[in-house]
C-alpha cells in the first residue's frame, strides 16, 4: 500500500457547457443544475483526495465488492483477495491483500463478485460461478473455503440424461441449460437472498437456488448480443445491460415460477456497460460505450421508466457505476472518476478524480453520512486500486 499524494479541491465541471461537451444522443437531454444550484455549487469548496494506493502485482483487478468492513477484490489472473480496515478514518491503515488470503483459480478473470449472507459468489471467465466460505475472518490469517462451483455436479447429472434438458450451442456442440456457455460477466442477488442472478456473454440469464444452488430458470437469448451487466431493486425487479444497446426489466410474480419480460429501454446508441439503482429503486443510472450516463425514472404509479436525460462529461466509455446516498460515481476508460450528485432532478458533477493510468474498470463505494464524507474505490487496467475520500458540500 503506498500512500497519494493528491490533496486538492474538487474540479467542479458542473457548469451545463461542459457536461455537453460530448453529446452521444441528441434526443436525450442533458441533465445540468438550475441557475440557482449552479451557483450554490461554484461557491462551494468541496476538497477531495488519494488517501491511498493498492500496488498490483503482475494483473489488474477486474472486480470489487465491499461487504462488513471488508474489500473483496478479483483478480484478471483469477485469484480473489481480501482487505480489512476499520473505517473511513483509518483508511491510510488499510492493508494491501497477500497470498495467504487467497483464493487461487487460475480459470481467468474474475468478472464479479457478490456477498450472501456469510458467502462470497464469484463469476468467471471459464464459464463457471463459484461459492467460498470465509474462515477466520477475525484473524490476520484469513481462509477461503470452496464450497461449490456452478452448476454443481448433482445438478448436471440430473439433466444430462434428458435430450429435453440440452440446448444446442453450435452447430455441432450441445450442453444442458443449467451451463454457461461464455464468460458469466455480472452476478446480483434478489432482496431477501433466496435468488442469485447471473448473466453472460453468452446472453442468457440464469437464476440459481441459493439455499442449494441449483439452477431453476434459465432465460435463453435474454438479449441479441452478450449481457454485461446486472442490477436488483428492492422490489424484485431485475434490470440487464447489453452489448446490442438495449436494457431489459424483468420481474417475476410472487408465487411463480417464471420471470417475464416487463419492459425493453432503449436509447443508448452503443452497448451498455453499466447499471446502478438508487437507494429506493425508483432512479436507474445506465452507462454506455457512447459515454453517457442515462437516468431513467420510474412514472407515478407505473414500473415502466422513462429516459430523463444524461449525464456527459466523460470523453470515452462509461465501464462503471456505484451509488450512495444521492450521489452517482462514474468509472471510465478515460481514467477518470467523477462524483455526480442528483437534487430534485437537477445534477451537477461534483468532481473529478484523476490519477489512474489506465482504464477505470470497476468502482464501489461507501457513505458515511455522520461526517458527510464518501469513500471511493476505483480500481484500474494500471494494476492500481485507489482509495478516495471525498468530503460533500452540503445539500
Amino acid at each position: 500500500m503506498e500512500p497519494c499524494d493528491q490533496t486538492c479541491t474538487s474540479r467542479n465541471d458542473s457548469s451545463a457547457g461542459f457536461l455537453d461537451s460530448q453529446l452521444s444522443f441528441a434526443s436525450v437531454p442533458s441533465l445540468s443544475a438550475s441557475p440557482q444550484h449552479q451557483c450554490h455549487v461554484d461557491l462551494m469548496i468541496m476538497h477531495h483526495r488519494c488517501v491511498a494506493t493498492l500496488k498490483g502485482n503482475s494483473s489488474y483487478t477486474s472486480s470489487l465488492l465491499l461487504a462488513g468492513g471488508i474489500l473483496f477484490t478479483g483478480s484478471s489472473d483469477g485469484e480473489i483477495r481480501l482487505s480489512k480496515h476499520d473505517g473511513p478514518r483509518s483508511l491510510m491503515d488499510f492493508e494491501s491483500p497477500t497470498d495467504g488470503n487467497a483464493a487461487v483459480t487460475r480459470k481467468g478473470a474474475v468478472k464479479a463478485l457478490v456477498a450472501s449472507q456469510d458467502r462470497i459468489i464469484s463469476a468467471h471467465q471459464d464459464h463457471k460461478i463459484r461459492v467460498w466460505k470465509i474462515d477466520n475472518l477475525d484473524s490476520d490469517r484469513h481462509k477461503f473455503t470452496h464450497v461449490a462451483t456452478l452448476p454443481t455436479l448433482s445438478d448436471r447429472a440430473l439433466k444430462i440424461f434428458l435430450p429435453k434438458n440440452h440446448v444446442q450451442v453450435t452447430r455441432h456442440k450441445s450442453c444442458t441449460w443449467v451451463h454457461h456457455v461464455d464468460t458469466v460477466s455480472a452476478l446480483a442477488i434478489s432482496s431477501d437472498n433466496s435468488l442469485l442472478y447471473s448473466v453472460s456473454w453468452d446472453r442468457t440469464l440464469k437464476i440459481w437456488r441459493t439455499t442449494d444452488f441449483k439452477c431453476v430458470e434459465s432465460i435463453a437469448k435474454a438479449h441479441d448480443d452478450a449481457i454485461n451487466t446486472i442490477t436488483t431493486s428492492t422490489d424484485d425487479h431485475i434490470y440487464t445491460g447489453s452489448s446490442d444497446k438495449k436494457i431489459k426489466v424483468w420481474k417475476r410474480t410472487p408465487g411463480e415460477k417464471k420471470h417475464y419480460l416487463v419492459a425493453t429501454l432503449e436509447r443508448h446508441n452503443s452497448g451498455v456497460n453499466a447499471l446502478a439503482l438508487s437507494r429506493d429503486g425508483s432512479v436507474l443510472y445506465s452507462g454506455a460505450g457512447d459515454r453517457s450516463i442515462l437516468v431513467w425514472e420510474k412514472k407515478a404509479g407505473s414500473v415502466y421508466m422513462a429516459a430523463m436525460g444524461a449525464l456527459r462529461g466523460h470523453t470515452k466509455s462509461i465501464l462503471c457505476l456505484a451509488t450512495a446516498s444521492d450521489l452517482v460515481c462514474s468509472g471510465s476508460a478515460d481514467n477518470t472518476v467523477r462524483i455526480w450528485r442528483g437534487i430534485e432532478k437537477s445534477y451537477s458533477c461534483l468532481a473529478v478524480l484523476e490519477g489512474h493510468r489506465g482504464p477505470v474498470k470497476c468502482i464501489t463505494v461507501e457513505f458515511d453520512p455522520t461526517s458527510e464524507t464518501i469513500t471511493t474505490y476505483s480500481a484500474s487496467l494500471d494494476f492500481d486500486i485507489k482509495v478516495w475520500q471525498i468530503s460533500l458540500p452540503p445539500a
